[in-house]
């Protein structure tokens, strides 16, 4: 299959308006396709530079947090996560749930040296990508759920799961590509990750392995030439603006 960047770029520029802002793609790598200084803290805190166009390459020097180095494959769950995450945070009951969450979500660490964010518009093809994240409005976010449940009945054709900012965007993409499925996921409901992101934004991540198929069925979808989603559409400039 050939997927084309300069194509999707052009269909999703189309179907969403110029104003609407590009979706970044994240992939592992030897190779950097940036340097990228400490991330102190939650690593969502670098990827504005990202939107901007500037490329971010993240490993376990760079990013500051213990649970994004183990969402993000560079190392083992630190030992305080489950005690943290229930005590401190109180986003699970007890810490034996978070352990459970930990299980199903079947992180394992990468062989890869850097996992780069990069803008569509600053690479040249899709091949080895694990997702594509959009930081999207609601009106955004109308569009790309009804896109992916154009040819998808499921129930978790679109689907949010418990997780931090970096498990939601992140760990399920690889998790599904592994088992080659087709949900995607909406994420940032965590509220440690919402000081860094839009007040108005949350999270759709498209694996690469739904992707793959969803390209295909984009300008069959309602986002083209329908009535409804044009009057969608007309709002969008000025939601993201």
């Amino acid at each position: 299959m050939n997927m084309n960047v300069t194509t999707f770029i052009r269909n999703y520029k189309e179907a969403f308006g110029e104003e609407a802002p590009l979706p970044i793609a994240f992939s592992y790598s030897d190779t950097p396709a940036a340097v990228t200084e400490k991330i102190n803290g939650c690593f969502f805190k670098g990827l504005h530079t990202v939107c901007d166009g500037q490329p971010v390459s993240l490993n376990a020097e760079t990013i500051g947090c213990g649970g994004g180095k183990f969402y993000t494959g560079f190392s083992e769950m630190p030992a305080h996560v489950p005690e943290f995450v229930s005590a401190k945070e109180r986003y699970k009951q007890t810490p034996e749930m978070v352990l459970d969450f930990i299980r199903q979500t079947e992180v394992r660490q990468t062989d890869k040296k850097y996992l780069n964010f990069i803008r569509i518009d600053r690479m040249e093809s899709f091949n080895g990508m694990e997702g594509l994240l959009f930081f999207a409005t609601p009106d955004m976010l109308s569009g790309l759920c009804t896109w992916a449940f154009y040819d998808n009945n499921r129930p978790d054709a679109v689907t949010s799961l418990f997780g931090s900012g970096c498990s939601a965007v992140v760990s399920m993409a690889v998790q599904e590509n592994r088992r080659d499925g087709r949900r995607t996921f909406l994420g940032l409901f965590d509220p440690s990750v919402r000081p860094y992101v839009g007040e108005n934004e949350l999270s759709f991540v498209i694996p690469y392995c739904r992707f793959k198929q969803m390209y295909e069925t984009m300008r069959n979808s309602c986002l083209f030439n329908t009535h409804a989603w044009s009057k969608v559409k007309a709002r969008i400039g000025g939601a993201t603006t």
